[in-house]
């Protein structure tokens, strides 16, 4: 087993779906918006926004904004490979996802890496993004499976300031 480390984590899921399927709804304004976030807007290296079913480019640039948070994330696309790998900027690191068939099913593997190991960037990266990763992954596979969402898209939870702290649907 390789030592855990403040630096990167990785977060699996097995998925029944194909490969294909997974990469769109990574590597799209709709797909990612369908599962994952309010708002997704992406631009190419022009500066132009791509459609919400244009896949992402390498060197793209992109806004996320989410349900029940009032903050907005923006990065760059590292790497996409159209089929299986994708990589981008997130919360002062990196993030990649590599999307692989075993047998009936796919395997999601999610690496956040890179991260800063500050006491700040422990806590809110390492430990806040980690936690994130793990319901979201597990809301990727409702959807995907069951076509049910466990995020509340309804219900303000913001009216508590704990809410981020505390709901685990955020």
């Amino acid at each position: 087993m390789e030592k855990l480390q403040w630096s990167s984590f990785t977060k699996k899921i097995y998925i029944h779906t194909s490969t294909q399927k997974l990469y769109d709804l990574w590597t799209t304004g709709e797909g990612i918006t369908s599962w994952f976030l309010k708002r997704a807007e992406y631009k190419n290296q022009e500066g132009n926004a791509r459609k919400p079913t244009e896949p992402i480019q390498k060197g793209d640039t992109y806004t996320w904004e989410w349900h029940n948070w009032e903050g907005k994330e923006e990065g760059k696309v590292l790497e996409v490979n159209g089929k299986d790998y994708l990589e981008i900027t997130f919360e002062s690191s990196k993030v990649s996802v590599l999307l692989e068939k075993k047998n009936n099913v796919t395997i999601v593997t999610l690496t956040q890496f890179d991260i800063p190991e500050d006491d700040e960037s422990k806590l809110r990266v390492h430990f806040g993004c980690s936690n994130g990763w793990t319901f979201w992954l597990a809301n990727l596979k409702a959807f995907v499976e069951h076509g049910i969402l466990l995020n509340e898209t309804e219900i303000n939870l913001q009216e508590n300031e704990l809410a981020g702290y505390e709901f685990v649907n955020m």
